[in-house]
């Protein structure tokens, strides 16, 4: 099997994994959103720590140790995608499937934003035009709910933060997500004794197969990742940024046809606005790339 061929199926299977993931989530109830996302950190460190030592790659380790800055780093990143997950479970596990879905959806919008803002970066006119049809989509979303769409915000905000911090890293996938995870894992374990001793904990007291499903988040946070990792690496960037729209279109589709979460014409609108902003903003990435390649391919013969 050629590269590019399994790039594909790395980015495919990893969308397919977080766009079923809200069907995942619904079954670790009745565990409450933040014992399911310390068990997702706690397992997360264990699952990565074996496949580390399996791999042999704990040399990775000592060398962070040394880099105090880069520690820092990674504990604002492991904290805003604590955030992220966060929002997520407690998202799906309050019958906002739909929500966390546009989360993800204007989440490549606000990259953009961030690029601006941050980074100091020029953007196109139809990226303009991309990021005013989405600040029109969230308004006509917020007059739909009576509120601004908050959770979807903070779920957009929280991950693209999060995805700045990793591109200035450079940090490879399974190391990464276990020291993000290992930065987490106190707290989480702390928090675990906290409910044992108010007799609010679920795990190992509800039944064995919940017990194995919690104690699986790990590997279903992990292996994911890992694959978008593996597809980062093979396939070219505007590629991986198309596969990204899989995971929310379906998670958008599991919140209408599997848990029956309403969809009114106002709130279609707004889906359809952000929608469009983003065909806008992926036509005009996809443009810009065959142009950037056509010329370094005919470059102009200098005078």
């Amino acid at each position: 099997m050629n590269q590019l061929r399994l790039g594909y199926l790395y980015g495919i299977g990893a969308y397919l994994i977080w766009g079923f993931f809200p069907i995942y989530l619904k079954l670790l109830r009745p565990a409450g959103p933040v014992e399911i996302l310390a068990h997702r950190i706690l397992w997360s460190v264990v699952f990565v720590a074996l496949l580390l030592a399996a791999t042999r790659h704990v040399a990775f380790l000592r060398t962070m140790a040394r880099r105090p800055r880069t520690l820092a780093a990674i504990g604002l990143a492991a904290a805003l995608i604590a955030v992220n997950w966060g929002t997520y479970i407690y998202g799906v596990n309050s019958a906002r499937v739909v929500e966390t879905a546009l989360g993800y959806f204007i989440n490549p919008l606000v990259s953009v934003l961030f690029g601006v803002f941050l980074l100091r970066e020029r953007l196109r006119p139809a990226q303009w035009v991309a990021l005013a049809v989405g600040t029109l989509a969230v308004a006509v979303i917020a007059v739909d709910y009576g509120r601004l769409p908050w959770l979807a915000l903070t779920l957009a905000f929280s991950f693209a933060g999060y995805g700045l911090l990793k591109k200035r890293l450079a940090l490879p996938a399974a190391e990464g997500l276990f020291v993000e995870s290992a930065v987490l894992a106190l707290p989480a374990l702390a928090y675990l004794g906290w409910l044992t001793t108010r007799g609010g904990l679920t795990f190992g007291h509800v039944s064995a197969g919940h017990t194995a499903l919690l104690v699986l988040a790990g590997a279903a946070t992990a292996i994911p990742l890992l694959m978008f990792a593996g597809a980062a690496n093979r396939l070219p960037l505007s590629t991986v940024g198309m596969l990204q729209y899989l995971a929310p279109i379906l998670q958008l589709g599991c919140g209408v046809l599997i848990f029956h979460e309403p969809m009114p014409p106002a709130r279609l609108a707004g889906f359809a606005l952000v929608w469009l902003a983003l065909m806008i903003f992926s036509a005009d990435a996809l443009r810009h790339t065959h142009r950037t390649r056509a010329a370094a391919r005919h470059p102009v013969p200098a005078l």
